[in-house]
């Protein structure tokens, strides 16, 4: 049960549902994909208003050597309109610390013409906000920026220190969360991506791969010849034979003993590119692959490449040409905390006293979680408002009533994770 100083918390977020949505909207009507611009200006936002109510506010571009030689970073990146964000609220002593962490990127709105809405207008309507980066995840930011508001505003201080820690780089390469990692401490970290309210506990990792696969032109409307006669050979027919693998891998994966919260392992083709002219045999095809895999999966790399070989190895072509396999920057690794963890049992029993359920589950991709339990060891877990199957798609928008059990839920795992000290 609640006791009386978290009900006056909950009961203090529940009566203040419009501004918290109001708050949101705010944070939508800022275009901060990249190319908007508007990151910096958001940013300042959220610091003013964290700065309002009695938190230190540390706001710059960070140095992008923290993050050089990293493989989420492309060579020559910098943060110059990227700044991150830093509010903390001190802890009153001799409690555990709490990170709150978000992105405040987003993605791309076109095609405009896909959406009911304008996609930075933060339009509000039927219990919901509707916008570009509603669900994914200013209204996760929103919910953890005003938990930490309604605990101040109230009084509340914690025994630890509560972190509210905004980045603007996640979409396009992590080294957002990449420098509040090597940067900052806590001892456990909630990030509000749209779990629907679930406390997702694990996330699959990726890698991505492209396979060059090697043909021989010629004229397509002579008739063929044997290649060992030096006869013309598709790279696209031989790549066939690759996908076939793949899918066979897939299977495979598919069968293997199930993860409690993530789907199996699973390769995707995203692209392929074959062919030089109309009238002429295709010399070479690339296939593209994105590779999902689970927690404590290993040799991933090795297993891709070994089924493409035996499959190679079945074809005298590609036996005597076989496939070149490069494994490209922008993989992400896999995450996993325990279940016994205190912040998730904080969460969980949260959700249970708000009366509302308790659920374990997973993230399917990936997010800055998984580097922060990676990279610093700090025990990181979603929780968040809003569905994932709505992210990047147009008319995107979260539930006004999940942006504030969002907030209640943070709230209170954060006075039970943390501890009371009392009155500020």
């Amino acid at each position: 049960m609640l006791d009386a100083l978290e009900e006056r918390v909950a009961a203090h977020i529940a009566a203040s549902g419009d501004e918290l949505a109001g708050l949101l909207q705010q944070l939508v009507r800022f275009d901060s994909v990249e190319s908007g611009g508007q990151l910096a200006a958001l940013q300042g936002h959220l610091a003013a208003l964290l700065g309002e109510h009695g938190a230190e506010i540390a706001l710059g571009e960070p140095d992008p050597e923290l993050v050089a030689g990293h493989p989420y970073v492309p060579e020559g990146f910098d943060f110059a309109g990227r700044p991150q964000l830093v509010a903390r609220f001190p802890g009153g002593g001799g409690g555990r610390s709490l990170l709150l962490n978000g992105h405040v990127d987003v993605v791309s709105a076109d095609p405009r013409e896909a959406w009911a809405t304008d996609p930075f207008g933060g339009e509000r309507r039927d219990g919901r906000v509707y916008g570009r980066g509603a669900c994914d995840m200013k209204g996760g930011v929103a919910a953890m920026a005003f938990a930490a508001i309604a605990l101040a505003r109230l009084g509340v201080r914690l025994r630890g220190d509560l972190i509210v820690n905004t980045v603007s780089e996640e979409e396009t390469t992590g080294a957002g969360g990449l420098v509040s990692a090597r940067t900052l401490a806590a001892d456990a970290a909630i990030v509000p991506e749209p779990s629907a309210l679930a406390v997702w506990i694990a996330c699959r990792g990726s890698l991505l791969c492209s396979v060059e696969v090697e043909g021989r032109g010629g004229h397509a409307g002579l008739p063929p010849a044997h290649p060992g006669e030096g006869g013309a050979v598709s790279a696209i027919d031989k790549a066939v034979l690759l996908l076939d693998a793949l899918r066979r891998l897939n299977e495979d994966w598919a069968l293997r003993p199930r993860h409690p919260y993530l789907s199996p392992a699973h390769a995707v083709v995203t692209a392929i590119q074959g062919g030089e002219w109309m009238v002429s045999y295709p010399a070479r095809c690339r296939i593209e692959v994105h590779v999902e895999f689970l927690p404590g999966q290993t040799g991933v790399e090795a297993e891709v490449e070994d089924w493409l070989a035996r499959a190679a190895a079945a074809d005298p072509w590609l036996r005597d040409h076989p496939p070149a396999v490069t494994w490209l920057l922008g993989g992400v690794p896999p995450a996993e905390v325990a279940e016994d963890e205190p912040v998730v049992q904080a969460l969980l029993a949260a959700q249970r006293d708000l009366g509302r359920p308790a659920r374990v589950g997973g993230l399917e991709n990936w997010s800055d979680a998984a580097t922060l339990v990676t990279e610093a060891g700090i025990p990181a877990v979603n929780f968040g408002p809003g569905a994932i199957a709505l992210a990047h798609g147009a008319d995107e928008h979260v539930p006004v009533a999940e942006l504030v059990a969002c907030a209640q839920g943070i709230a209170i795992a954060a006075m039970r994770f943390c501890g009371v000290a009392g009155p500020s």
